[in-house]
């Protein structure tokens, strides 16, 4: 089966996964899925990832969700930059999520990074995704 929006595809599984209080969930590999979910291990949204390999050449993330006190500590995650409608931001218009609690994940020219991340480095980007 071909996805359209494998970033998409992956942030659905994780929403899905959390409403039903999963502890993982699986997703394909991919470079920019890995990148993402660097800097949602890092922020502190998930508390890891780990790529297992199967037969055939074919691999997939196994994530492992976070929760705190029952709850899920992802309240929100939205795609923002779709296939169909790229949205693209310097880095004096970068968005601030949930008055800054949340970050914005971003596609730089020095890679997949968060929104305070890119205004250290004093650079702009795709916004790929919210997370709050």
């Amino acid at each position: 089966m071909s996805i359209n929006d494998p970033l998409g595809d992956m942030l659905t599984r994780i929403r899905n996964a959390q409403m039903r209080h999963k502890a993982k969930v699986t997703t394909p590999a991919s470079k920019l899925r890995e990148h993402v979910l660097e800097v949602l291990a890092e922020e502190g949204y998930i508390r890891g990832y780990a790529r297992v390999e199967y037969n055939g050449g074919k691999s997939e993330f196994e994530i492992e969700l976070k929760y705190f006190d029952g709850e899920p500590v992802i309240k929100d995650i939205k795609r923002v930059s779709t296939p169909g409608r790229r949205v693209y931001s310097s880095v004096r218009d970068l968005p601030t999520v949930a008055n800054g609690l949340g970050v914005a994940i971003l596609s730089t020219p020095k890679g997949v990074m968060s929104d305070s991340r890119a205004r250290n480095e004093n650079v702009g980007g795709e916004i790929l995704c919210n997370v709050f």
